[in-house]
């Protein structure tokens, strides 16, 4: 064979080796890309989180209208009726036909005399049957106290005086068992009167103190 054509054909060869190297290395990175892929897949799937918008059905057509009420105001409990709650409670266990050993009578315990000097003329049954006349002459009775001693009232509300805190409702309150005379005994020269049961008008003082009363 001459040299030339030697080399001709040497040269032919070494393309097709080439080539077929070539084909052999594609055909393996198909095979490793899709390997890979196929890897990618099966062993780490990729999922990506949707979101769904959840409408509960019935309402996706309708207009609903939702009004809420409105608090224009605070509610706060009436102190005035806690204290004559407190107070009648304390005198007869809020019955207003009772009549004690000493004749007092109703929820609020009225003497005759009491009644008398506001005006009340009425016999002892008809006082006992008459809520209403009851909670009237126990609205005036605080009235006419608290007028009588609104001086000790404005001085000493607020401070301690012979060892009781005074408040206008404890005043009032003490004024009720023991009339106003002896509470302002009770300022001037720190006499603690008792009623015929033992009971002091600073008991009544502190038990009652500290109520917002509106009379009226």
């Amino acid at each position: 064979m001459k040299p030339s054509l030697k080399r001709d054909v040497n040269y032919l060869a070494m393309l097709a080796r080439l080539e077929v190297m070539g084909v052999i290395v594609l055909i393996a990175s198909c095979t490793l890309l899709t390997a890979t892929s196929f890897t990618g897949i099966v062993i780490r799937p990729k999922i990506s989180p949707t979101v769904l918008e959840i409408k509960p059905v019935g309402l996706l057509d309708m207009d609903v209208e939702c009004s809420l009420p409105v608090i224009t105001e605070i509610i706060k409990p009436n102190q005035t009726e806690m204290f004559l709650e407190a107070v009648g409670f304390k005198e007869s266990g809020n019955r207003y036909d009772i009549v004690n050993k000493f004749g007092y009578m109703g929820r609020y315990q009225f003497g005759r005399g009491t009644l008398k000097g506001l005006g009340y003329k009425l016999t002892q049954e008809e006082f006992l049957n008459s809520p209403e006349v009851q909670e009237r002459a126990m609205m005036d009775l605080l009235k006419h106290n608290k007028k009588k001693l609104q001086k000790y009232i404005d001085k000493y509300e607020g401070d301690t005086v012979h060892g009781v805190y005074i408040t206008e409702s404890g005043v009032l309150a003490a004024a009720h068992l023991g009339g106003q005379g002896n509470v302002k005994k009770f300022f001037r020269r720190g006499k603690k009167f008792k009623d015929g049961f033992g009971t002091g008008i600073t008991t009544y003082m502190e038990k009652f103190a500290g109520y917002d009363l509106e009379l009226y």
